[in-house]
C-alpha cells in the first residue's frame, strides 16, 4: 500500500512543528503547483505528484536534523525586505532590525542639515542592514563592506532583486580595509561576530549551520568589536553616530570600549526581549 501523499495525511503526520510543516510545505506548493500558502486548507485533499513528494519528504528530513528553515526555503524576512539567504551568509534575526531603527532615527536628524546621509555597514552578511537603510532611506548613501566573497555575491544578488543596487556600493575586505582611502561617514552601523569561542550556542540549533566566521571571532567575542570601535574614530564625521550590536551579556564591555575610544553620548538599547543588543555612541 502506497503512502497518502494527500496534504492533510502528510501535515498531520509530520513530526515537525505545524507552523515549520507550513512554511515548507507552501515552499513545496508554490515550487511545484505555483500555488499560494492558503492552498495547505482550501485543497487539503490534494495529492502531491511523486517529484513534490520526494522535495518534501527532503525538506521535511533535512529540517529534522536542524538546518534552518532560512536556507531550506532561501529567503528570510527582515525589516519590511526579503532577502535571499544561503549557508555562505548569516540569517538575519529580529534583534537586528534594531540597529536599522537606530539608523533611520539618525538618518530622519541628519537630514535636515545633510541632503545625502552617509552610511557605512561593516560585515553585511546578506546585505540586510545596508539593504534596510536604503529601502526605508531613499536620501541615503550606503557603502557595504565584507570579507566574504560568498556573502558579496548574495548581498549583490539582494540588492538587485530589491532594486537598491545603484543605492548600495559593496566592497570586499576586511572591516575598514574594504575602503579604498580615508572616507568618512555620518553613521557607522555593524553586526560583528561577537559569539565567544567556547559559547555552547554554536553547537547548538541554527548556529551548527552557519558560517562561523560569521558567529564568533575565535576568541572572547569582543575581537571584533574592538577593531570596528577603535577603527571609527578615522572613519566618522564630527558627532557621527557608532551603533554596534553585541551579546546579551556583552553590554558593558562594549560600553567601556566606546568610553576608551574617546567617544560621547554612549547609550545602551534593548532588543524586544529586554535583553541590552546595541551600544551607539557619537565621535
Amino acid at each position: 500500500m502506497g503512502i497518502d501523499a494527500t496534504l492533510r495525511s502528510l501535515m498531520s503526520a509530520t513530526l515537525l512543528p505545524p507552523n515549520e510543516a507550513r512554511i515548507l510545505m507552501a515552499q513545496v506548493l508554490d515550487q511545484h503547483y505555483q500555488l499560494p500558502r492558503s492552498a495547505l486548507l482550501s485543497r487539503d485533499d490534494m495529492e502531491l505528484h511523486a517529484q513534490a513528494l520526494e522535495e518534501w519528504k527532503t525538506l521535511e528530513s533535512r529540517r529534522l536534523q536542524g538546518e534552518p528553515i532560512a536556507y531550506l526555503i532561501g529567503k528570510r524576512g527582515f525589516h519590511n525586505i526579503e532577502l535571499q539567504v544561503a549557508p555562505g551568509v548569516l540569517i538575519p534575526r529580529p534583534e537586528t532590525e534594531l540597529l536599522v531603527e537606530i539608523g533611520l532615527r539618525e538618518i530622519k536628524q541628519i537630514e535636515k542639515e545633510v541632503i545625502t546621509p552617509k552610511v557605512l555597514d561593516l560585515g553585511t552578511g546578506s546585505g540586510a542592514i545596508a539593504l534596510a537603510i536604503a529601502n526605508e532611506a531613499p536620501s541615503s548613501i550606503v557603502t557595504a563592506t565584507d570579507q566574504s566573497t560568498e556573502a558579496l555575491v548574495i548581498a549583490k544578488a539582494n540588492a538587485k532583486q530589491l532594486n537598491l543596487e545603484s543605492r548600495v556600493q559593496f566592497l570586499q575586505g576586511s572591516w575598514y580595509e574594504a575602503l579604498h582611502e580615508k572616507t568618512l561617514f555620518d553613521m557607522i552601523l555593524s553586526n560583528p561576530p561577537y559569539i565567544a569561542s567556547q559559547d555552547p550556542h554554536l553547537t547548538q540549533g541554527d548556529l551548527r549551520f552557519e558560517p562561523i566566521s560569521a558567529l564568533t571571532d575565535h576568541a572572547s567575542g569582543l575581537t571584533c568589536l574592538k577593531v570596528i570601535i577603535q577603527g571609527a574614530v578615522n572613519h566618522l564625521k564630527p558627532m557621527g553616530l557608532i551603533a554596534v550590536e553585541h551579546g546579551f551579556d556583552q553590554s558593558e564591555a562594549v560600553v567601556s570600549l566606546m568610553k576608551a575610544g574617546g567617544f560621547s553620548d554612549v547609550q545602551a538599547h534593548q532588543d524586544l526581549a529586554g535583553h541590552n543588543r546595541v551600544v551607539s555612541a557619537r565621535k
